[in-house]
């Protein structure tokens, strides 16, 4: 990744608007249309910056000694209060946010290894949490204040400087390329819940995108991309929380047993899936 000094820094109002984008990225909008041709475009200089703004967001929005805070409470208590809540949904948005960056503007399309797992384990946590699973949740919770104490938080902070940038190319084959699974799971007629979450993950990674680019450049087709992805990504957050629900109550095989795909999620994905084909 470029270094700091030649990283470029955005304005508090570019970074609230960011986070508004990110904060209404599962919210359903019925009548938003998908835009005909889809935006496809993005330009190197564009992808970095979309990276460096998508930096910036989380280092000046993922406070660690907040997120320390909310750790040893769930140690302590096992919950959070509803203000606290809402303070870890959003410094997790933050994390979730350049994860999804990461894996679409590097070159190995892969968030690094340290900041991955500290983004997964919040996501174990909060499903713990959430469900009432004292056990799990003091587990996870645990894991997560190793990940942030001070030699792993340093570490993290180094591993976004060896991030190398694909080309335009490169990031263009690689979006193609996720849209092709997409068809392919899709038209094998069969989901477990692990896939139908892996699906949802390529749509989170689009609504990122779409939100970032908006942020930085906005106008209505941008804006029209990122609201229809972000109803099929609030559809398929919904469903998923049951899914993980129903599994944490020995309901489902998270990984085996079948999930049918349903129509209002499906005819959304299949005009995407036609118009990036």
């Amino acid at each position: 990744m470029n270094d700091a000094t030649s990283r470029q820094t955005f304005s508090p109002e570019t970074l609230d608007a960011l986070f508004e984008a990110v904060d209404t990225d599962d919210i359903v909008d019925p009548v938003v249309s998908l835009p005909n041709p889809v935006p496809m475009a993005c330009t190197s200089q564009t992808m970095r910056a979309c990276l460096d703004l998508c930096l910036q967001f989380w280092r000046e929005g993922a406070v660690r000694s907040d997120m320390i805070g909310l750790t040893n409470t769930l140690l302590q208590k096992g919950d959070l209060s509803g203000k606290e809540r809402v303070r870890y949904k959003h410094i997790r948005a933050r994390y979730k946010h350049l994860r999804f960056a990461l894996v679409l503007y590097g070159q190995r399309h892969k968030a690094p290894f340290l900041f991955r797992c500290t983004v997964a384990v919040m996501g174990h946590l909060q499903d713990a949490f959430r469900n009432h699973q004292s056990r799990t949740t003091a587990a996870y919770a645990l894991l997560l204040r190793v990940l942030l104490s001070w030699p792993v938080w340093l570490a993290v902070q180094r591993e976004m400087e060896t991030v190398k940038m694909d080309s335009e190319q490169g990031f263009l084959t690689f979006r193609q390329a996720e849209f092709q699974r997409l068809a392919e799971w899709l038209e094998s007629g069969t989901l477990t819940a692990h896939r139908f979450h892996t699906i949802r993950k390529i749509i989170s990674r689009q609504v990122s995108f779409y939100d970032t680019m908006r942020t930085l450049a906005p106008n209505e087709q941008l804006y029209r991309m990122s609201r229809f992805l972000s109803a099929i990504n609030g559809l398929m957050g919904s469903m998923h929380d049951e899914l993980v629900e129903q599994a944490g109550r020995g309901q489902r095989d998270y990984r085996r047993d079948d999930v049918l795909m349903p129509m209002n999620i499906r005819s959304r994905l299949d005009e995407l899936i036609a118009q990036f084909g």
